[in-house]
C-alpha cells in the first residue's frame, strides 16, 4: 500500500512538471555556430519566488542576476580558450588598469606639491610662524590625502615629519643653485617638478639643476636621450657616476701607498727643503703665475663638455670636470658674495651622499639608504668659491603604480617588506628569462601545457630555481622562496640586474635593449630528478601523470572493497591464484604488523 502510494506520488508530480514546461521545445546547441543563447527565464526557478539572503555572489552570479535584471540576452562563445595562470601577475594591475592609472597622474600632476613655508617679516614672533607653519603642513597633508582617496591614486610614503621640511626651506633660501640628484635609471621618478617651481617662487633667480647619478648605467645613447629630453624642458642636466669616482679614488691611494719606499721618502723631504728655499722667489713670480693661471682656466673652459650657455651633454663627467660645472654654471647675484652656494637634494638611496663624499674625496656624510640618518643640513666648502649645503633626504610626493614598483626603485626598504611576490612579479616582466638564466645560472620552469610559452616567468618559478640553485632551503626541505628574493630584489636596486626607464617620448623597447643568450638552452629532462621536483611545486605534466598512473600496478585481491585475503593473489598474467592451504587460518603464526609512522610511510614526498 505504501509502496504504491509513493510511486503515484512521484508520478503525479512529474506529469504536473511536463504539463507546465512540456510544450517549449527544448534547446538545443547548434554545431555551426558554436555559440550559446541564452534568453531570460529559461530556468526552473527562475520565476518562482525566492526569498534566500544574498550578500555575497560570484562573477558569474552577479553577472547572471545583471542580465535578468536589466531584462537582455547574451551570448557565450565556446572557442578560443586560454589558460591563464593565477599566480602569473599576482600584486600587478592590468594593461588597462595601466593607462587608466598613467592618464590619471598626468591629469592630476599640478596637484602633487611640496609644502611652503609661510610668509613672514621681521616683526612676525616665533610663535605665529611656528603656528603658521603647523597649519600649512596641516592643509597640505590633507589636500594629498583627499587625492588619494578620491582619485585612488598611489603615492610614494612621502615625509611627514615637519622638521624635515624646515631643513629643506632653509637649505633652498641659503643656495643660489638647487641640485636634484636622480637615480639614471627613473630619472622622472625622483624629479620634483614643484620644487623647481618653489625654487623659482622663493628667489626667481635662483637656479635648478638636475645631476643623474648612477649614469655608469646607462649608455652614451641613452644619456644622449636624456639629455635632449631636459633640454626640451629646460633645466641643466650633469651625468656623473659617485661609484666610479670612489673606485679611482681608491685605485690612486693604493698605487700612491705602494709607492711610498724610503727612497721616495727622502726624495720628497729634499724636495720640501728646496721648495722652502724657494719662498722668496715664489713672491716675485705670484703676478705671473696669476696670468697663466688665468690662461689656464680659460682653455679648460674651452674644454668643458658643458659651459652655462650650451646645450646639454651626454658626456660622463669626472670628478674635476663636475666641480668647474658646478663653479661656472650659474652667474646671477650669489647669497654670499665671496663664493656659490649649492644646495643638494635628493631621495634616500640615490646617491646624495655618496656624490658629496667622492666630490670631498673624504666622508663628510654618513651613508644610508634609511630616510632620516641626516638630522640636518650641513655646509661643507669643497673650494674656496664653492659651498655645498647638503640637504637631509627626503621622499618626496611622487605618483607610482604599485607597493612593488617602490620596492625595485629602492624607495621602500627590502629588509622590510612583507610580500615579495608582486615586486618579484614585477621584475620577471621586466627582466627576460634568458637574462635571469644568463645571470644567475639556472633554468627557470618552461609553462605548462596550454599556456603562453613565450609569457614571462613568475615569482615561483624564478625563485624556486633560484633557491634550490643557491641552496636557500627551508627546514622542510623546499627552496627558500622569501630568502632568494630578497637577493634578487636588492641585486635589481644595486644595478646588477639592468633595467632603464626612458624618456616619455621614446618607446620603452627602442630605449632599453636586452642582450642575447649567452648559455647553451637546457631542457629540463636534463635536470637531475631532485631539481625537477624542487623547480615545480604542485605541478604536474599529463606525461608524468600518465606514467604514474599507469606504473601503479595492484598487488590485492579486491572483492567488494575488501583486500584482506592472504591466501589469493594477483599473479603477473592477471589471474588469481589461491594459496596452499585456504581453509587455515591466516592470522596464526604470523607476527603482528607494527604501526607505521606517518612521516616514513609518506617520506617519499618529502624527496628533493
Amino acid at each position: 500500500m505504501g509502496k504504491k502510494n509513493k510511486g503515484a506520488a512521484a508520478n503525479l508530480g512529474r506529469q504536473l512538471i511536463k504539463d507546465r514546461f512540456g510544450h517549449t521545445p527544448r534547446r538545443k546547441v547548434d554545431n555551426d555556430t558554436m555559440l550559446h543563447t541564452t534568453e531570460l527565464q529559461d530556468g526552473y526557478d527562475w520565476g518562482r519566488l525566492n526569498l534566500s539572503s544574498v550578500t555575497e555572489e560570484s562573477s558569474f552570479q552577479a553577472f547572471l542576476r545583471t542580465a535578468e535584471l536589466a531584462g537582455t540576452e547574451f551570448q557565450a562563445e565556446k572557442l578560443n580558450i586560454t589558460f591563464v595562470n593565477p599566480k602569473q601577475r599576482v600584486g600587478l594591475l592590468s594593461k588597462t588598469q595601466e593607462q587608466r592609472m598613467h592618464q590619471k597622474h598626468v591629469e592630476h600632476r599640478d596637484q602633487l606639491k611640496i609644502p611652503r613655508r609661510p610668509k613672514w617679516n621681521k616683526e612676525t614672533s616665533a610663535e605665529e610662524l611656528e603656528r603658521a607653519e603647523n597649519e600649512a603642513f596641516l592643509d597640505w597633508r590633507r589636500d594629498l590625502a583627499l587625492l588619494q582617496e578620491d582619485e585612488e591614486i598611489l603615492m610614494t610614503p612621502y615625509e611627514k615629519n615637519l622638521e624635515f621640511w624646515r631643513q629643506l626651506w632653509r637649505v633652498v633660501e641659503r643656495s643660489d643653485v638647487v641640485v636634484q640628484i636622480v637615480d639614471a635609471r627613473n630619472p622622472l621618478l625622483f624629479r620634483s617638478l614643484d620644487l623647481e617651481s618653489y625654487v623659482k617662487e622663493v628667489e626667481p633667480t635662483k637656479m635648478n639643476m638636475i645631476l643623474v647619478n648612477k649614469s655608469d648605467l646607462l649608455t652614451e645613447e641613452q644619456r644622449r636621450h636624456w639629455a635632449e629630453y631636459f633640454d626640451a624642458e629646460g633645466i641643466r642636466t650633469a651625468f656623473y657616476s659617485a661609484t666610479l669616482v670612489e673606485e679611482e679614488l681608491k685605485r690612486e691611494a693604493e698605487a700612491a701607498r705602494q709607492e711610498e719606499f724610503p727612497a721616495v721618502q727622502q726624495l720628497r723631504q729634499a724636495a720640501e727643503e728646496i721648495h722652502q728655499s724657494l719662498d722668496k722667489v715664489e713672491d716675485t713670480l705670484s703676478a705671473i703665475e696669476q696670468k697663466i693661471k688665468a690662461e689656464i682656466k680659460e682653455e679648460e673652459k674651452d674644454q668643458l663638455p658643458q659651459l652655462p650657455g650650451d646645450k646639454n651633454s651626454p658626456r660622463l663627467l669626472s670628478r674635476l670636470e663636475l666641480i668647474e660645472f658646478l663653479r661656472h654654471i650659474y652667474t646671477g647675484p650669489r647669497h654670499t658674495e665671496q663664493h656659490v652656494t649649492i644646495g643638494m637634494v635628493g631621495y634616500p638611496n640615490v646617491g646624495k651622499s655618496s656624490t658629496i663624499n667622492s666630490l670631498m674625496t673624504v666622508k663628510k656624510v654618513s651613508v644610508s639608504a634609511t630616510p632620516g640618518k641626516t638630522k640636518r643640513f650641513q655646509t661643507l666648502f669643497l673650494d674656496k668659491d664653492i659651498l655645498l649645503c647638503d640637504c637631509p633626504g627626503l621622499v618626496m610626493p611622487s605618483f607610482v603604480l604599485t607597493k612593488a614598483d617602490m620596492l625595485l626603485n629602492g624607495i621602500l626598504p627590502i629588509d622590510q617588506m612583507r610580500d615579495h611576490v608582486p615586486a618579484v612579479n614585477l621584475l620577471c616582466e621586466r627582466i627576460p628569462r634568458h637574462v635571469l638564466e644568463d645571470k644567475y645560472g639556472i633554468v627557470i620552469a618552461k609553462p605548462l601545457e596550454g599556456e603562453d610559452m613565450e609569457r614571462p616567468p613568475h615569482s615561483e618559478e624564478l625563485l624556486l630555481a633560484y633557491g634550490y640553485n643557491r641552496g636557500f632551503m627551508t627546514s622542510n626541505g623546499q627552496p627558500d622562496q622569501a630568502r632568494s628574493a630578497r637577493y634578487v630584489l636588492k641585486d635589481y636596486v644595486n644595478g646588477r640586474l639592468l633595467y632603464a626607464m626612458g624618456p616619455p617620448s621614446l618607446p620603452q623597447q627602442e630605449y632599453h635593449t636586452f642582450p642575447e643568450r649567452q648559455r647553451k638552452v637546457i631542457e629540463e629532462s636534463q635536470l637531475p630528478s631532485q631539481q625537477q621536483r624542487a623547480m615545480r611545486i604542485d605541478k604536474i605534466n599529463t606525461k608524468e601523470l600518465d606514467n604514474q598512473f599507469f606504473s601503479d600496478k595492484p598487488t590485492h585481491a579486491h572483492v567488494k572493497g575488501r583486500t584482506n585475503f592472504p591466501n589469493v593473489r594477483l599473479a603477473n598474467d592477471g589471474s588469481l591464484v589461491a594459496g596452499n592451504d585456504p581453509a587455515a587460518k591466516p592470522w596464526r603464526h604470523v607476527k603482528k604488523e607494527r604501526r607505521e609512522k606517518l612521516r616514513k610511510k609518506f617520506s617519499h614526498l618529502d624527496e628533493h
